[in-house]
């Protein structure tokens, strides 16, 4: 998997192409991922990949992500399809690391992911394995902004700590560690020290599923 600087180094060169060879900067690259110019520099110095923005680049100029990403060209993907493990992937829907977030539709994409990478996650079944993206900081440095997390929808007992998605009451999807107290109620943890913990009834939330996995880790 490539790091930002990669991603975007060879997004340049595809530019670059379009323009007959000339430099390409990273105004340009935002501009073609419709980004703010700011929004963009912040995803730099973070090292945030804007995965649906570059999806959606791929999708328009018909360009293989598995090569912008794996380097894998699209004759050896058509050769070896057995290698390689589909998964809903519902690019509209963000679980929040940090504020509200939207509820679970019908519209989804399917995510082509190296079958042996899929095997190593601790899920009980991969038929269940979910792709949404993470929105908001309160889960870094383990889940970036903009990220994409491989969700079990089978795995919901949450006695087993861990990180989950829950689907609250009045504040939608949230990406949180999970913990359950002894009185009952339950407290949702940000790894990112600057959020405070936030304890909630059971009858306030709903738990999706367990994370089991992100792109950025794959």
């Amino acid at each position: 998997m490539l790091d930002f600087k990669s991603v975007i180094e060879k997004l340049k060169d595809i530019i670059s192409a379009e323009k007959e060879g000339r430099k390409v900067y990273d105004k340009d690259v935002a501009l073609a991922l419709a980004i703010p110019q700011a929004t963009f520099a912040t995803m730099k110095k973070r090292n945030s990949i804007p995965f649906k923005e570059i999806m959606e680049f791929c999708a328009m100029k018909k360009l293989s992500i598995n090569w912008l990403f794996f380097d894998q060209a699209v004759d050896m993907l058509a050769g070896e399809t057995d290698k390689f493990f589909k998964v809903r992937y519902f690019s509209d829907v963000r679980a929040s690391a940090g504020g509200g977030a939207f509820s679970f539709d019908e519209e989804y994409e399917l995510l082509a992911l190296d079958r042996r990478i899929m095997e190593n996650l601790t899920a009980s079944n991969l038929n269940t394995i979910e792709a949404i993206n993470v929105d908001g900081e309160s889960m870094e440095p383990t889940l970036q902004d903009g990220s994409i997390v491989l969700l079990d929808r089978e795995q919901k007992n949450v006695h087993k700590e861990g990180i989950y998605v829950v689907n609250t009451v009045n504040a939608g999807l949230f990406i949180k560690r999970v913990r359950q107290q002894t009185d009952g109620m339950i407290e949702l943890i940000s790894d990112n020290p600057s959020y405070s913990p936030e304890r909630v009834s059971v009858d306030e939330i709903q738990i999706v599923g367990r994370v089991v996995g992100n792109i950025e880790s794959l």
